[in-house]
């Protein structure tokens, strides 16, 4: 089994199968293809996105419905032929989350990672509207 070295989790090993392929990167990350969802029990329903190239990159998730029960995705047909499925398959959606200046958790509902869990490809679906927040404030999702 493949072992990333992090620097949040130590020697992480993992599935090679459990790996998600980011074939243009993350806005801002464009060079960063390969992560896995680190999940812990006692976290649930927040995950890591664990980047398997740089052992400092990780970034905290919620499922999108999990911060909005009747969030409705918009991605584009390019992103949807990237990842290799159609409007109607079943995705797991993802929002990043990031600290406000406040200190507070944020979603980033705006652009979504958007993960074809047969494949395990994903990209990063950057709305075309402003009908979600890149800094959705969260309640206390973790009750």
């Amino acid at each position: 089994m493949p072992i990333a070295i992090t620097k949040r989790f130590g020697d992480l090993e993992y599935e090679e199968t459990a790996a998600i392929q980011f074939p243009t990167g993350l806005p801002g990350f464009d060079n960063r293809h390969r992560f896995v969802l680190v999940e812990e029990p006692r976290l649930a329903p927040l995950a890591f996105l664990q980047s398997l190239e740089s052992p400092e990159l990780s970034f905290l998730t919620v499922p999108v419905h999990v911060v909005d029960a009747s969030y409705e995705l918009a991605i584009s047909e390019q992103d949807l032929e990237t990842i290799g499925m159609d409007l109607a398959s079943e995705k797991l959606c993802l929002a990043l989350l990031a600290p406000a200046e406040n200190g507070r958790l944020t979603a980033n509902l705006l652009a979504p990672v958007v993960i074809n869990p047969m494949t395990r490809v994903a990209v990063q679906a950057v709305r075309s509207d402003t009908r979600y927040s890149h800094q959705h404030a969260l309640e206390d999702i973790c009750s």
